[in-house]
């Protein structure tokens, strides 16, 4: 398998997620939530095309950044971003291919790279291009929001993301700053991950679960959650 090879298969593309959107919207139903907000990344190379597919998966909106193509995650060092007018056209494209219900959501790195006022006054760009809310990236301090808040006056989205640069502010601090939309994109997955190394690591040792069995969701639990007798 050659690197590309590699690349692409670990990094999800359009068609991965319109694909995979009306299961996870299905999901998300179940569990009595209404509707799903798609991590876009930088657009996908054509966010018109882009919000058009998500639509037809189900989708309720998307967030796109400012990052260059080749992006990295918003909490490490070494971001490069692109011109803001270049940010303007990838919103205006993401708009032209959306109906009245569709979110468009503007996502900013620049606070780490060029500074709070820089971030804020990209974010009033990208508002004035017709973005419906903003998403603030790796903030450190909650004054910090109320700024971006006050000074946008449309939502604002904090990324609570664990070991990242942003503290785990509470859902009324966040509020108390502005903030209208949390995100916790890795909390349960990181959980999870935790959960599947203590199972293995046990079962390697020991050669059974049993010790582990008051730590698991139980079989009636699960069917529970996913309404099985619904369909059975």
């Amino acid at each position: 398998m050659n690197r590309r090879t590699l690349f692409e298969r670990c990094f999800p593309s359009l068609n991965d997620f319109a694909f995979l959107a009306p299961a996870i919207l299905l999901f998300c139903l179940m569990g009595g939530v209404a509707s799903m907000l798609v991590d876009g990344d930088t657009g996908w190379e054509n966010p018109k095309r882009t919000v058009r597919q998500l639509i037809k998966a189900g989708a309720a909106g998307i967030h796109i950044e400012d990052q260059v193509a080749a992006k990295r995650c918003g909490h490490l060092p070494g971001k490069k971003l692109v011109k803001p007018r270049e940010m303007v056209e990838r919103i205006r494209a993401a708009k032209a291919g959306a109906d009245n219900s569709f979110i468009v959501m503007a996502r900013t790195d620049a606070a780490a790279t060029e500074g709070l006022d820089k971030a804020i006054a990209r974010a009033c760009e990208y508002r004035d291009a017709g973005a419906d809310m903003i998403f603030a990236e790796a903030i450190p301090e909650l004054h910090q929001y109320r700024k971006f808040a006050d000074e946008l006056k449309i939502p604002v989205l904090a990324n609570i993301t664990e070991f990242g640069k942003t503290p785990l502010f509470t859902t009324k601090e966040l509020a108390a700053a502005g903030v209208r939309i949390a995100l916790y994109p890795l909390s349960a997955f990181r959980a999870m991950n935790a959960g599947a190394l203590t199972v293995y690591s046990e079962i390697r040792a020991r050669g059974t679960q049993k010790g582990l069995l008051a730590k698991m969701q139980t079989r009636a639990e699960l069917y529970e959650s996913l309404n099985y007798k619904q369909y059975g």
